[in-house]
């Protein structure tokens, strides 16, 4: 009998790839976008378009020629495309070459920044970030990537102390009034949130960064309609943003629309390959559909782009155990345990993993005794799934139907060697061993 197991869909994201406010991962921005233009489709390829925030800012690469302008730019594009590859080592080399050649090329710091702080080198990502926004005060990615990264690792009041000392004086930066606004959000003070989002957007009424974090505020608010229809006017301007397309897949799967869910996921993935949290969504959603070649496939590239990535991890041990592959289920939900040790639904899933499956050469007993105690660690971390009883009943009524056969098997072991003694001939007794006279004797 299959058993349902805890999986893990992402809350409503926006801008760079966030799994939750707490443990956010940016994404190399694909192209250099000419300012002021965030509902521009980009100069590249479209099937590589939208960054997850829509930059306000990169500048076009310096140059002392044009010749020299369209090298750098391809040499930059060259990197960004490795990086989404998931090719991390080659495209960090590509961008520290191309910035030693042209150091005041800011997107590329900031992109440079992206993969360190992917690799978690988290101070040199934010040394990457801070030198964007040194040659390029304005650039809104570099914001928003220094943003989420501090609330990450647990200075959200720090910068928001420094975005709100910057916005005393520039009242109309409205890159930087976006990134105040996400880390206002993260902080969960939605009325300050929305209150500087909508300023963003009385600058600038097209301004999709503010709407998608006042998306957000009403979704986290359950305004859910609300929600919807300030991401459609988001989509209306930029059609290939792919945050946008993914946070509408969210508010869909609320509001039980789970096909739309599933196909603005899937336009997410298709727009940006590289976005690990629209991958673990549309694979969350493919696993429920119980296609789970499918799944691995979106799963499993989630966790290339982000190897830290708990909930991906999570739901790439349920498209395993779907597909029956006992080993490489359990050491998702193993690997998921070591990066986050108090993640009771990981116990779970381990439990429902040894009840369920029964991989050559464990021992039945054990497995169930195993699965047991799993079920009992689930509980100790305040674990509240009300399905536990019954599995536990399962899993004890299992035991004791393998010890029931275990015992009718040795007893029928010993009645067929009683058996066997019983109708085996009486042994020949062996020959004499007497002398044989001589003719000595009288």
């Amino acid at each position: 009998m299959s058993r349902a197991w805890r999986s893990v869909c992402l809350g409503l994201l926006l801008g760079a790839a966030c799994a939750t406010p707490s443990s956010t991962r940016p994404t190399p921005s694909p192209t250099v976008q000419k300012a002021q233009a965030p509902d521009k489709a980009p100069e590249k390829a479209p099937e590589k378009s939208a960054p997850e925030a829509p930059a306000q800012a990169p500048s076009q690469p310096p140059s002392a020629s044009a010749a020299a302008e369209a090298a750098s730019r391809s040499d930059f594009e060259h990197a960004v495309d490795v990086a989404q590859r998931g090719e991390w080592d080659a495209a960090e080399r590509g961008l520290e070459a191309l910035l030693k050649t042209n150091p005041s090329l800011d997107p590329a710091w900031t992109n440079l920044g992206v993969i360190r702080e992917r690799r978690g080198r988290l101070d040199q990502a934010e040394q990457a970030y801070r030198k964007a926004l040194e040659l390029k005060p304005d650039q809104e990615a570099a914001w928003d990537y220094l943003a989420r990264l501090y609330c990450r690792t647990g200075r959200a009041t720090n910068i928001e102390a420094e975005l709100r000392q910057k916005l005393e004086t520039r009242q109309e930066a409205i890159s930087l009034r976006a990134a105040l606004a996400f880390v206002l959000l993260h902080q969960q003070k939605l009325d300050a949130a929305a209150t500087e989002a909508k300023r963003a957007l009385k600058v600038d009424e097209r301004y999709v960064k503010a709407m998608q974090v006042l998306a957000q505020v009403y979704f986290l608010e359950k305004k859910y309609e609300l929600a919807r229809m300030v991401l459609e006017n988001a989509l209306a301007i930029a059609p290939r943003d792919a945050a946008t397309h993914n946070a509408m897949g969210v508010v869909q799967l609320t509001l039980q629309e789970r096909y739309l869910a599933l196909s603005s996921f899937k336009r997410a993935v298709q727009l940006r390959p590289d976005f690990a949290e629209a991958r673990n969504n549309y694979g969350a959603l493919l696993n429920e559909a119980q296609d789970y070649p499918a799944a691995v496939t979106e799963l499993e590239a989630a966790v290339k782009s982000a190897s830290d990535f708990v909930p991906a991890r999570l739901n790439l041990g349920n498209a395993y155990r779907g597909l029956g592959q006992f080993a490489r289920a359990k050491a998702e939900y193993e690997q998921v345990l070591k990066l986050q040790p108090s993640l009771a639904d990981a116990l779970f899933n381990l439990a429902i993993l040894y009840l369920d499956l029964e991989p050559e050469g464990l021992d039945t007993l054990e497995r169930f005794k195993t699965s047991i105690a799993f079920f009992e660690q689930y509980r100790g971390l305040g674990g509240k799934d009300d399905r536990v009883d019954q599995y536990l009943k399962d899993a004890r009524k299992g035991i004791d139907k393998e010890e029931r056969r275990r015992e009718r098997e040795k007893r029928a072991q010993e009645r067929k060697a009683q058996k066997s003694e019983e109708t085996s001939p009486p042994a020949t007794p062996p020959p004499s061993s007497a002398k044989l006279g001589t003719d000595d004797k009288k």
